[in-house]
């Protein structure tokens, strides 16, 4: 019998293999497999294995062609891009910043982004969308001629990714539980770390074969390829990409229950917004934690301390080679990243620790930039560029941190949505300072570049830490609290997850006081 909302469901815990003589005399564990504690493992397997096929690969080939196209700019700077629109040095990193300030102008507006388009109608139309503008102005960059023109070309394309990261992040942790999203969350940041290799082995062979061909420099081929890639997997991004648990074509209805709760049941409450919340109100929940703001400076530190990624190809010219194999050799270091990175999602999950897997992997990149510092000899240049590149896997679980229930700021959605957002849109502030940082007067050395991302990187350390801190606190006030009666927008949340779940509301209180931060 198909799940219908309206019948009460018995009270059965999910961890019972014991079914009751209601559901038998309901005849629903024939046809629902939340009701029956082997077929929920085996329907929960079925289900996550249909979301990593069609979920995963999508999102993670978007975000590799999103910093393909945004970074494509520091290849073609490697042959000929500054010398052709006559680009000065501060105009060549203005160019790199201003796709970051359009971003931190957007951060507000992209809590709306997130909770409108997403939450309330379809995210597969809204991503894609998003896609095929970026794409179609990256192609666009390959025509310009002047500074104004590419500059302009940098603006649009900040303007739809903007609102990607964040809207990514939060689609995610609307059908992956806290024990699945770290990992997954970091293979679609591995999209990064891979477009960052495969990126420079692209632009190895479309600026080594392409230069000249039908009168056209190999530079203006990289955009208008890459950006015809990215307009072409958008198109597929509309008809691929899952929308949500509850609108979603290709779930059964059972298996669009059986997300719903899977995560409610994390939390204690229905992973939805009471009549209450609002995306106004989300913000004011998020402002008024003392978390959200922390997350905001701790998230811009860190990418200043990891702003190299902007000038990666640039300081592995360095090293002395031509420009064919200074893209290359510049492969090798992300390759290893996104090995590092998954490993330590991967843990991460099994363990639910956080601080360490995130602010730990900041030291490994101080140590990086302290070769560098201490030495101009290739071999130990080219191992500070591992170290430095294998920093973004901590980078990777902090908006996971932030997102996914118990972590740092759970519920309601709306809140969620809002830090999710305040917190990506903010931190890209370390992007646009990073953006000036790397001067060309500065380098071979680039040591000032160097002693400030060390220093932008022991701050957001401070602040990881005083985040887990306040959640080991939270912690242990939650510990101690007896059951609460539950008032407003909370009893609502509450009430839809006893049932979702078949319980009675007291049994949903009781289950909720297991909520716990990770840290």
């Amino acid at each position: 019998m198909p799940f219908n909302p309206t019948i009460r469901r018995p009270a059965i815990t999910f961890t019972n293999t014991r079914i009751t003589q209601e559901a038998v005399e309901l005849n629903e564990t024939a046809s629902d497999p939340i009701f029956d504690a082997k077929r929920r493992a085996k329907a929960e397997r079925a289900l996550t294995w249909r979301l990593d096929l069609r979920l995963m690969p999508m999102i993670a080939l978007i975000f590799i062609m999103n910093y393909i196209d945004r970074t494509a700019v520091t290849a073609a700077r490697l042959q000929g891009l500054e010398e052709d629109l006559g680009l000065s040095d501060i105009q060549y990193d203005t160019v790199v910043a201003i796709l970051y300030s359009i971003q931190v102008r957007l951060f507000v507006f992209n809590i709306i982004l997130i909770l409108k388009p997403i939450d309330y109608q379809r995210p597969s139309w809204y991503i894609g969308i998003c896609v095929i503008l970026w794409g179609i102005t990256s192609a666009l960059t390959g025509i310009t001629h002047n500074y104004a023109g590419i500059l302009a070309c940098r603006v649009f394309i900040g303007l739809p990714e903007a609102a990607f990261y964040p809207g990514a992040i939060y689609l995610l942790s609307r059908w992956y539980t806290r024990k699945q999203l770290a990992f997954r969350s970091a293979i679609l940041y591995c999209g990064l770390l891979i477009s960052n290799a495969f990126g420079s082995l692209i632009a190895a062979g479309i600026l080594s074969n392409l230069d000249g061909k039908r009168g056209i420099r190999a530079w203006r081929w990289l955009f208008i390829i890459e950006g015809a890639i990215t307009v072409t997997i958008g198109i597929i991004t509309i008809f691929v990409l899952p929308n949500y648990p509850h609108n979603t074509s290709w779930l059964s209805p059972e298996e669009s229950r059986l997300a719903q709760v899977r995560l409610a049941e994390e939390a204690g409450e229905a992973d939805s917004d009471g009549s209450e919340d609002s995306a106004w109100s989300g913000l004011k929940m998020a402002l008024k934690d003392i978390k959200v703001p922390l997350f905001m400076i701790m998230t811009c530190s860190q990418l200043l301390g990891l702003s190299f990624v902007n000038f990666f190809p640039t300081l592995a010219a360095t090293l002395g080679f031509n420009t064919t194999n200074t893209l290359l050799i510049a492969a090798p270091p992300w390759i290893f990243a996104s090995v590092v990175c998954c490993v330590n999602a991967l843990h991460a999950d099994r363990t639910g620790e956080r601080f360490f897997h995130i602010a730990g992997w900041w030291w490994v990149v101080i140590i990086g930039y302290i070769i560098g510092l201490s030495t101009l000899v290739v071999g130990g240049r080219y191992v500070s560029m591992f170290l430095m590149a294998s920093g973004y896997a901590g980078f990777a679980l902090t908006m996971v941190w932030v997102s996914n229930p118990p972590q740092a700021v759970p519920r309601p959605p709306a809140k969620r949505a809002a830090a999710i957002g305040l917190a990506n849109g903010f931190g890209n502030i370390g992007n646009l300072i990073g953006s000036f940082i790397w001067k060309v007067q500065w380098g071979p050395a680039y040591h000032q570049s160097m002693i400030i991302s060390i220093c932008a990187l022991v701050l957001a350390t401070a602040l990881s830490l005083v985040i887990r801190q306040i959640l080991v606190h939270e912690n242990k006030t939650l510990e101690a609290q007896d059951m609460l009666v539950l008032k407003g927008s909370g009893r609502e949340r509450v009430e839809e997850f006893a049932r979702l779940e078949g319980i009675s509301f007291e049994e949903a209180v009781r289950r909720k006081k297991g909520f716990r931060y990770l840290v």
